[in-house]
């Protein structure tokens, strides 16, 4: 009786697990940008795999695939959304087109294609002005982007 029950658990996990990784697929190919494909991928498909490795943890029982399955949903729970945030930050630098509709960019008004410096918007006028004085000399790089 408990081992029925075990098996529609893990069934439950596997089908919810195949169900947000279809979902992550599915917003890679119909999201309109980058960045919403980063988060779909990211978030979606992070959760199938923890859902997974949970599944596979209940199935084997081990002492030592529970902790190897955890290790990997630790790992993808931590470096997913880093990589999907300097994939993303990449694409944006390098002039990767945004969705039209895309209602808030902070970044616009800060980021110098010339120089590839960053302003955080928390910097004073002498900072600034130290910022223009020390790339003065400096060759500047343009990334071209194609429209």
């Amino acid at each position: 009786m408990i081992d029925t029950i075990v098996n529609w658990i893990i069934a439950l996990f596997m089908l919810t697990s195949g169900i947000f990784t279809l979902v992550a697929a599915i917003g890679i190919l119909r999201l309109p940008d980058l960045l919403t494909r980063m988060h779909a991928s990211t978030k979606a498909g992070a959760l199938g795999v923890a859902l997974m490795m949970i599944a596979v943890m209940l199935h084997f029982g081990d002492l030592v695939v529970m902790a190897k399955a955890l290790a990997v949903i630790m790992f993808i729970l931590i470096t997913a959304p880093v990589a999907a945030h300097a994939i993303g930050r990449a694409g944006y630098f390098v002039g990767v087109p945004i969705w039209v509709n895309t209602v808030k960019d902070e970044l616009f008004n800060r980021y110098d294609a010339d120089t590839h410096r960053l302003r955080s918007g928390l910097e004073t006028e002498e900072e600034l002005e130290a910022m223009k004085t020390a790339t003065k000399d400096k060759p500047r790089i343009r990334v071209t982007t194609k429209k």
